[in-house]
């Protein structure tokens, strides 16, 4: 018997494009490690939303967000419809907009009939300038200045109180513009942990977020007190980057316990808001569940919860933020130098890093990255990607298996949607990348590249400092 050997498949840049062949449609963009309209062009070069990247970087430079429209509004109209199919009461789709708040963002999941939820006055500001609705703005916060909340109930948004200061902060503004009426949610923490990064772990009872469930009671007597508080909801949230299905479960049970008390307070209660947290894949080996798996567990979790404590369904609010923009964004970079430490290994250093990802120093995440020039060569080397950025630690990719590189090649880091601009500095005073939004081969600037001069028009000198000797 002639033994017949299969040859070894060679990896490339493309095993990263989906596999199935299916319309984006049917794909749920979190499982995918490229935004849906990802493909390879006839030059070999990756192509996002119809535009080659490396035609992009050279339009527009580098370091180079790229969000691909259709991926962004097929998550959120994924989320929208799933639950109008799961979930027989009301919903409410909220974008969370601390994964990425901008003008072109809050339009874009605005259009597609998303609320959005924000923790600041900044990002409140930029929703309103955006034309969202202020009933559908909800303004999260640990610690809210007095500002943004008067901000907030000027603007007719509504307020999720996390502690008392809030309460007592919102009842003097009451007092003070006649106010009669302030859209009130109450944040509690519900005691519930998920294997996820202690920094994002937001569920479980050692947190700065939400009001101690053990404080209920008291809670909705204070606000059953203070006839200006028109208090619409509760809301809980577990973390992020969540695989697991079972602690929305568990929030589902402590949730509408939750809302059966508030009944008994005489509360008008009829929100409930569960969160996000939906994971993303950032390596091939991350298994999230589909956007359709959460809405449907979700949805079903409420439902039986609801029976058995014998509940009317509340409207049925959820706050998806990376598993919207994470996926829908790459970030393009130009390799420079290379340095060669032998027989440990070989670092490749691009134009950008911590300044533009800070992920990777601050919760040591890992991404993947492709050269966007040579989508078909082998992937022969496993190379570091470093940084420009003075800091040791300044470290993109610990091990990215990549094709025989070279100075001025296109890399592209996957899935860079989430947190990346968001937290984005100024680190060495390096000005902050350009962001391109692509669609059906069109690419609009939506974030201008900062100057030099930008870097410096906050900065005042005093006039004794102006005249150097």
């Amino acid at each position: 018997m002639v033994s017949i050997q299969t040859p070894a498949v060679q990896k490339t840049g493309r095993q990263y494009l989906t596999q199935s062949g299916s319309a984006p449609s049917t794909r749920s963009p979190n499982q995918e490690l490229l935004p849906l309209t990802a493909r390879v062009n006839e030059a070999d070069r990756l192509e996002i939303g119809g535009c080659d990247v490396v035609t992009l970087v050279e339009q527009f430079g580098s370091p180079l967000y790229i969000v691909d429209e259709d991926t962004l509004r097929e998550g959120a109209r994924q989320y929208r419809d799933l639950f109008v199919r799961y979930y027989p009461g009301q919903s409410q789709v909220l974008y969370a907009s601390k994964a990425w708040n901008c003008l072109a963002i809050c339009a874009i999941v605005g259009q597609e009939n998303l609320g959005i939820d924000v923790v600041s006055g900044g990002e409140l500001y930029t929703a309103l300038e955006a034309g969202l609705n202020p009933e559908k703005i909800y303004l999260h916060g640990n610690n809210k200045s007095q500002e943004e909340l008067q901000i907030a109930v000027a603007s007719g948004c509504t307020v999720v109180a996390d502690n008392w200061q809030d309460l007592h902060q919102l009842v003097a503004i009451a007092k003070e513009t006649q106010q009669s009426a302030i859209r009130l949610m109450l944040r509690f923490t519900p005691g519930i942990e998920c294997h996820t990064h202690e920094y994002i772990r937001t569920g479980h009872l050692d947190s700065k977020f939400g009001f101690d469930p053990d404080q209920i009671e008291e809670v909705f007597a204070f606000v059953q007190q203070h006839p200006v508080f028109n208090c619409i909801g509760l809301h809980a949230h577990i973390g992020s980057q969540i695989f697991e299905r079972q602690p929305h479960r568990d929030l589902a049970g402590v949730m509408v316990q939750w809302l059966k008390q508030a009944a008994a307070y005489q509360l008008p209660v009829t929100e409930l808001n569960v969160g996000g947290g939906l994971g993303i894949r950032y390596t091939e080996s991350d298994d999230p569940p589909s956007i359709e798996e959460w809405v449907k567990g979700v949805s079903e979790a409420i439902i039986e919860a609801c029976e058995s404590q014998q509940v009317a369904l509340p409207k049925l609010l959820c706050e998806p933020g990376r598993s919207l923009i994470g996926p829908a964004c790459v970030t393009a970079y130009t390799l420079g130098a290379q340095k060669q430490v032998p027989g440990i290994r070989t670092y490749l250093s691009v134009d950008g890093g911590m300044s533009d990802n800070p992920r990777p120093i601050t919760y040591q995440s890992v991404y993947r990255a492709v050269v966007a020039n040579r989508m078909s060569a082998p992937l022969s080397e496993t190379v570091t990607i470093a940084g420009k950025h003075c800091e040791s630690g300044d470290i993109v990719i610990h091990q990215a298996s990549l094709p025989k590189t070279e100075s001025g090649d296109i890399l592209v880091v996957m899935t860079t949607g989430a947190y990346n601009y968001s937290m984005a500095s100024n680190y060495n005073r390096v000005p902050r990348p350009a962001a391109v939004l692509v669609k059906d081969g069109i690419a609009n600037i939506i974030l201008a590249r900062e100057t030099y001069e930008d870097l410096i028009r906050q900065d005042r000198l005093p006039e004794r400092l102006a005249h150097l000797s």
